[in-house]
């Protein structure tokens, strides 16, 4: 363990004076744990306002020399240490969703497809931050901010994808909501070649050379040309230049208040990692802090939340906790054609969508050639409710496909060719609805708890987005395809996993207060999707970066003999 003096820098906020010695020790101001959207900000918040930062990410440092080449390379690309699999793409199979997140230094932002849209107006006026704030006169400039800082632009690149998408769209009437994506990524100028290097064009110089987008479509496996805006290029980048120490593939195990279990954290916390990546763990460090904030996704922050609770470590968290998540109502479908013309995976991962309704949106996604093993999650297109008759259905499906068109089908259910004969065309709904996290022993392995869904189901058949898949798979001659667990299972995909720990205006109704404060604790806060308290209906981490814009703006600069106040 490394124990190193920290001084007696000192935060405050409006409210009474904790105690506290003056010159006590600390490791670091704040420790932060995950480097997503969340702990990114506020690492470089936090540090320029005079902090010692420690970020705690329990993924490894990714550059373009260490990227998979595709997602057949897993030992690079899955993050499931135990198995010696250590990329930065997990998959976490729950009864009610399967969720895809990111893990790695910088976050989901090293997988995720780039796509930053606002959320509308109405979600601040739905779910338990209703009313706590004025959130639809505070909520723009913070937006602005993030959206400057990601480098938000709209997509100019379209791909073949694309171009499809919009004549489906003219074709079923809606092709005036067409709409380019807001992407973070640094695109050529009008009529210029991508891979061309320019000096940092974001930070006035501060921050790392970029080099133009080249429409490979490979966003959600890792930009391999640094044209996509990730966290480690842009907010922890920054972050680290002015001090911040990143510790990857550092997994924390347990925070606790210093003083005993009873204290509310005012005297600072105490913060226990291990190794990640080590199938043993190994030796234990120790860091101590005088503020704590929790941004290891919603499902991350959960999980130790739950933990730390179960064990004593933090026993006063919200019964809150693991109440109120939500996957954006989203389903998966899409079409592929075998042998088209035309590849399928150039653009950007996301770069174009439309709006089946006003409560319902298609956007159009692709993986980089080569990168097919997501294709043994597709099936072909069945309608119906779930249940036996829709599995029924699918079955005489597959079977009246491989009667009429032998080969072609055979070709479209094999992973091979997948990623460029497929667009996946990925269905979010601005409906409300949501699930429940719960932390108990699952039936098939009993030697220890791990987070549970219950609840209602989301719905996996939307009948509007499987009749334009139909439409869409006309346009090329291939075949309508659906996501096998929706059928088999009725577990719908997203990638969108938010809420768990939301805002709310006491602890019988959230986990945090319109600050992010933990309830009950001080000195504690969550900065992540976890403490969204409505269904967004489109992408969240503009709005995640934004909150936490807006939740680091309360923490006052430095100041000498100011604890850490409530």
């Amino acid at each position: 363990m490394t124990r190193t003096a920290m001084g007696d820098s000192c935060v405050g906020e409006a409210g009474a004076v904790e105690n506290g010695s003056k010159h006590s020790n600390f490791d670091f101001d704040f420790i932060v744990i995950g480097s997503g959207f969340g702990g990114s900000v506020s690492a470089l918040r936090l540090a320029e306002k005079g902090y010692t930062v420690g970020v705690m990410e329990m993924g490894r440092r990714w550059t373009p020399d260490n990227l998979p080449q595709s997602s057949w390379s897993l030992q690079r690309w899955i993050w499931r240490p135990n198995l010696g699999l250590r990329g930065f793409f997990n998959i976490r199979f729950f009864k009610h969703a399967t969720i895809f997140h990111g893990c790695a230094v910088g976050g989901g932002s090293i997988t995720y497809a780039c796509t930053l849209m606002p959320p509308p107006d109405k979600v601040w006026g739905n779910g338990s931050w209703s009313g706590l704030a004025d959130w639809k006169t505070e909520m723009p400039r913070h937006y602005e901010t993030a959206t400057r800082m990601l480098g938000v632009t709209q997509n100019r690149i379209l791909g073949p994808a694309d171009l499809l998408l919009r004549k489906a769209a003219d074709i079923a009437g809606i092709g005036n909501t067409f709409y380019c994506t807001n992407v973070g990524i640094f695109q050529p100028a009008d009529g210029q070649p991508g891979n061309q290097t320019f000096a940092d064009p974001y930070f006035g110089g501060a921050g790392p050379e970029r080099t133009t987008c080249t429409a490979c479509g490979g966003c959600m496996m890792g930009c391999r040309y640094r044209a996509k805006n990730t966290l480690d290029l842009g907010y922890l980048y920054l972050a680290e230049k002015l001090g911040a120490k990143v510790f990857p593939e550092t997994r924390v195990v347990d925070v606790k208040p210093l003083g005993g279990a009873s204290s509310d954290g005012s005297a600072g916390y105490e913060v226990t990692t291990v190794r990640s990546t080590s199938l043993l763990h190994g030796q234990r460090n120790r860091f101590t802090c005088r503020a704590v904030v929790f941004s290891a996704s919603s499902l991350g922050t959960m999980e130790l939340l739950f933990r730390l609770k179960e064990t004593g470590s933090l026993p006063a968290i919200s019964d809150q906790l693991g109440k109120h998540v939500r996957t954006n109502s989203e389903s998966l479908i899409g079409a592929r054609t075998p042998g088209y013309s035309e590849d399928l995976s150039q653009g950007v991962a996301i770069g174009s969508g439309i709006y089946l309704d006003e409560h319902t949106h298609i956007e159009a996604v692709r993986y980089p050639k080569g990168s097919d093993t997501m294709g043994f999650l597709t099936t072909i297109l069945t309608n119906g409710h779930p249940g036996p008759r829709r599995i029924a259905l699918w079955l005489k499906n597959v079977l009246f496909s491989l009667l009429r068109h032998p080969f072609k089908t055979v070709r479209v259910l094999q992973p091979l060719g997948w990623a460029k004969e497929f667009v996946c065309l990925l269905c979010m709904q601005a409906l409300d609805g949501e699930i429940e996290m719960h932390w108990k022993r699952p039936w098939f392995w009993p030697f220890r708890k791990s987070l549970m869904s219950r609840g209602d189901k989301v719905p996996t058949y939307i009948p509007k987005a499987n009749e334009f898949a139909q439409k869409y798979a006309q346009l090329t001659g291939g075949f309508p395809m659906s996501m096998l667990p929706e059928i088999l299972f009725d577990v719908p995909g997203t990638a969108h996993c938010i809420g768990g720990c939301v805002i709310g205006d006491s602890a019988s109704r959230g986990v945090v207060d319109s600050r992010h404060r933990v309830f009950n604790y001080k000195n504690m806060y969550v900065c992540d999707g976890s403490v969204i308290a409505a269904n967004l209906g489109v992408n969240p981490s503009l709005t995640i970066t934004a909150l936490a814009e807006r939740a680091m703006s309360f923490i006052p600069g430095q100041r000498l003999e100011v604890r850490l106040q409530r």
